[in-house]
């Protein structure tokens, strides 16, 4: 698709519609398209774990993969127009358990979602994966398919917790799964753990991280348990779950280990080798865009000509999602996001991230002046939560410990 096919009309080098200016320039503070991301919501899982508040659904007999395969190509026909012209950068295909559907499934996907969307050389595909799906061979047909990083929910190498988590896999098949992973050739790994699980002290939590960290993966992601609205575990919540300064001290201990191996952390609950961070999820905090496909799918687009934010997310339940797919019925909602709202989405991102984010990024990615968020910014240097560094914003120590009172200074009103 040629680089000027975009739905608004607008040509590279030409004015914005309705605005005076000089030719070839955006009007000051004009929305700029951030990089393009794909996410593709696969649904299904084997059980649904106690804590999960994904839009997941247990498989209930033979689950229909070639349906769905030409529901997702119908879906992102119709989103189209929202990114002609665009380049994708990464795709994640997120669930769900993505793992329960065979190679020839997802490289089929890829090869439809390539011949629709230009797709940059190298462009990061991850699959989701639960241990417990692993299956000898299969790496190596999503290897072929064009997946080039796994990402493996394995929570925690303690028996015991992940029972009472609800996983479907054990210890010993979460450490082989990895392996397999690396011998069918795949080096861009991520482990998944949890911490302040119940019952669980501080030497499980250190022994989590140590036996992650004996796998040699590129990226770890390491978060604190929380119990979600509308979960089990909100509904009936374990009693021994270890309280905040225990698991502060596990999040302070764990980083420190995880430092020790080389691991830099670069947000939250994000640590990664050299050259190994996470592409997709970086363009999400970065506040970039992502097309959502698949039921429940939420997508975030820049609409150039029309200087607007549009966020979509599509029917939740696949059976509903299923036979709508391709045609406006199957938009759960679409709303924009208006000028007030952004300094406080965009915050809501790019605060997560311990380099902070450049102020003339705000101003690209939101459409606004830097003068907008002048009066939070200073409230936030004189409490110690920021710092300015040559045009950057850049979160303390102390303001990533309070991470959701820096980014409530910038709630509209």
């Amino acid at each position: 698709m040629a680089p000027h096919d975009r739905p608004d009309g607008h040509l590279p080098g030409h004015p914005w519609p309705g605005v005076q200016q000089d030719a070839g320039q955006p009007p000051a503070h004009a929305l700029l398209h951030p990089p393009l991301s794909l996410y593709v919501h696969l649904p299904w899982c084997v059980r649904k774990c106690p804590y999960c508040d994904f839009n997941s659904h247990e498989a209930r007999g033979a689950l229909p993969f070639d349906a769905y395969v030409d529901a997702l190509l119908a879906d992102l026909d119709h989103d189209l127009p929202l990114a002609w012209g665009r380049t994708v950068h990464s795709v994640f295909f997120g669930g769900g358990t993505p793992s329960l559907f065979p190679a020839d499934a997802i490289d089929r996907f890829l090869q439809g979602a390539s011949a629709r969307l230009r797709f940059a050389p190298g462009a990061e595909i991850t699959l989701e994966t639960n241990p417990g799906t692993a299956e000898h061979g299969r790496f190596g047909d999503y290897r072929a398919a064009g997946v080039n990083r796994i990402s493996f929910g394995i929570q925690s190498f303690d028996d015991d917790c992940l029972r009472r988590l609800g996983r479907i896999h054990d210890s010993a098949q979460a450490e082989a799964a990895v392996k397999l992973a690396q011998d069918a050739g795949l080096d861009n790994l991520n482990l998944d753990l949890m911490y302040a699980l119940p019952g669980q002290g501080l030497a499980g939590a250190e022994n989590d991280v140590a036996r992650a960290l004996a796998l040699q993966p590129a990226h770890v992601s390491h978060y604190q348990l929380t119990l979600e609205p509308n979960t089990v575990f909100a509904a009936r919540p374990p009693r021994d779950i270890p309280d905040d300064d225990l698991a502060w001290d596990m999040q302070e201990h764990c980083q420190a280990l995880l430092a020790e191996a080389g691991y830099a952390q670069y947000e939250v609950s994000a640590y990664a080798r050299p050259g190994r961070r996470c592409a997709h999820n970086l363009n999400y905090w970065r506040f970039g865009d992502y097309l959502g496909i698949g039921a429940g799918a939420h997508g975030k687009l820049t609409l150039g000509a029309e200087q607007a934010i549009l966020r979509r997310w599509k029917l939740r339940h696949p059976t509903a999602w299923l036979a709508a797919a391709g045609s406006p019925a199957a938009i759960g909602g679409d709303e924009r996001v208006e000028p007030a709202q952004r300094p406080f989405e965009f915050m809501l991102n790019a605060l997560r991230l311990v380099e902070g984010f450049a102020l003339a990024d705000f101003e690209a990615r939101c459409g606004l002046p830097r003068a907008a968020i002048e009066a939070p910014l200073a409230a936030a240097e004189t409490r110690g939560w920021l710092r300015r560094e040559s045009g950057y914003i850049v979160p303390t120590p102390l303001g990533r410990r309070f991470g959701n009172d820096v980014i409530a200074l910038f709630l509209p009103g």
